[in-house]
């Protein structure tokens, strides 16, 4: 029986490190202390808690229809369907991180509207895009840099 650490559980499972711990202590996840004392997941816990989750979202998707009719009026139509993975409410605005495939998406909302939706983790949810801005990435490999030579006037 394979034992995986924490970390490599957690991403298997497709939740959060700092999750996964809290479940540990909270006796939600059995692990085996190594003589160090670190926790290791087994494959067998690690299936235990997929089934748990999978028949549920199974079913979800399973009963959704192709389009969204509830939200059939709306004029955005880059909606991602995935599952909240952590909500934090902080005075009057929330973050809330979902995770959509294997990407993690995080939205920032007020705390009113989490009332109003009822967000808690483990809830699906659909994550709406709209934007009137564009953001600019680099991949982080080394670059040669050209340099304008400057106008003479």
């Amino acid at each position: 029986m394979a034992m995986l650490t924490v970390r490599a559980a957690a991403g298997r499972l497709g939740v959060g490190y700092s999750t996964l711990k809290r479940w540990i202590g909270t006796g939600h996840v059995r692990t085996t202390l190594t003589d160090g004392g670190h926790h290791r997941v087994s494959d067998n816990e690690i299936e235990r808690l997929l089934s748990r989750q999978q028949p549920e979202r199974a079913r979800s998707t399973a009963n959704r229809p192709d389009h969204d009719e509830p939200l059939a009026g709306l004029s955005a139509r880059n909606r991602l369907h995935g599952f909240v993975e952590e909500v934090r409410v902080d005075g009057l605005l929330a973050q809330v991180r979902m995770r959509v495939g294997n990407q993690t998406l995080t939205a920032v909302i007020t705390a009113d509207a989490v009332e109003a939706l009822k967000l808690r983790r483990g809830d699906d949810a659909i994550a709406i895009v709209k934007s009137t801005e564009v953001m600019i990435a680099t991949t982080g490999e080394p670059r040669t840099v050209q340099r304008r030579k400057a106008r003479k006037k």
